[in-house]
């Protein structure tokens, strides 16, 4: 963490199966970088590590992710009011 630039953590995506130990599998990184421009801020969400996880469960937890984060993007531009 730095504060008012970066914020980071690492997780376990899409990891909703209760019968599943994830802990032995890679996590992913997830980064919100802020940054001034022309008198404002503009965030920046990246989340990277995909390519690590198990072949199996890649391609389903990049695509609830997709969702998800333009899903918590979109309450941010709300809760900004940046959209009405």
């Amino acid at each position: 963490m730095e504060p008012e630039r970066l914020f980071s953590f690492t997780w376990h995506p899409y990891a909703v199966d209760p019968n599943v130990d994830y802990s032995n599998e890679p996590s992913t990184l997830v980064e919100f970088r802020l940054e001034p421009k022309d008198g404002g801020t503009v965030l920046y969400l990246k989340e990277s590590g995909f390519d690590a996880l198990p072949k199996d469960r890649r391609f389903e937890a990049f695509r609830m992710n997709d969702d998800g984060w333009t899903e918590q993007m979109t309450n941010i531009e709300n809760h900004l009011g940046l959209r009405p």
